[in-house]
């Protein structure tokens, strides 16, 4: 007979995997959806199913063009918000210095910060100095949000590091630089590209902090909110569908590289 305490574990999976369908679903039903032989303007009820959509992802230039936009502006902010959050990282994680304590409230009020805050004195910002909105408002305010995200990441990774390892390439003849390139930032990689995969993800879904700065930029959250009052096409969930299946694919890879990284270091 099954004692109660063996049944916990048991319990405790099966509720776990509950969380994750629940949390799951609704990107189960766009995935559905994208396959949806629809006749009209709503997407809404189950039609048959087609693969017309994937054949036909590209025919509405007003999406492409803000899908585009996302994605050249998450590409860039998330390499930005690498180098210089990356730097802010090692610097808080590392030394001692006036004013630390003031970088790290401010590196955690970013976070805290409800978006339409940010987005609100973003845009009295670029008001007051006369800055036309548009493109590069919108990658500035995307740099802003995601530089905490990734300093804080490298801070957790940097301040676990062994140093002895930087001091004996040090004591070796190495320079400062070469023994960053060859000892700290290996070390550090897997830090920095969960920030930069973590960057990419909050910068391509903004909506609010966007929607503030955009101008007459318009970005794919923004065009999909646009569309959805008078109906948004099935493309829609297929690009959402790409997206998140690349996604997946690099975190994947990403995990894959990282644990086959610790096992040679070992």
């Amino acid at each position: 007979m099954t004692t109660p305490r063996a049944r916990r574990p048991r319990l405790l999976g099966v509720y776990s995997w509950l969380v994750i369908a629940y949390l799951c679903l609704p990107i189960f039903v766009m995935i559905l959806f994208g396959f949806n032989d629809t006749k009209g303007k709503f997407n809404f009820a189950w039609q048959g199913f087609t693969l017309t959509w994937y054949r036909h992802l590209f025919d509405i230039s007003g999406l492409t063009n803000a899908l585009m936009n996302s994605l050249t502006i998450a590409l860039i902010a998330s390499v930005i918000s690498v180098v210089l959050g990356t730097t802010l990282g090692l610097a808080i994680g590392r030394y001692r210095f006036r004013g630390k304590g003031g970088v790290d409230l401010v590196l955690f009020a970013q976070i805290a910060t409800p978006e339409i805050v940010l987005g609100a004195s973003l845009l009295s910002l670029f008001i007051t100095l006369g800055v036309p909105r548009g493109y590069l408002t919108i990658l500035v305010a995307h740099v802003m949000f995601c530089i905490p995200f990734v300093a804080i990441t490298v801070q957790a990774r940097v301040v676990g590091l062994d140093r002895s390892l930087e001091e004996a390439a040090l004591d070796l003849g190495a320079t400062p630089l070469v023994t960053f390139r060859k000892i700290t930032l290996p070390l550090i990689m897997p830090a920095v590209l969960a920030g930069a995969l973590l960057s990419f993800a909050l910068s391509i879904d903004d909506f609010v902090t966007t929607s503030f700065n955009a101008g007459q930029t318009t970005t794919f959250p923004l065009w999909v909110y646009g569309a959805s009052r008078v109906g948004v096409p099935p493309q829609v969930n297929v690009m959402g569908t790409l997206i998140f299946v690349f996604g997946v694919a690099l975190a994947v890879a990403t995990a894959f590289g990282n644990r086959r990284a610790e096992r040679s270091s070992r």
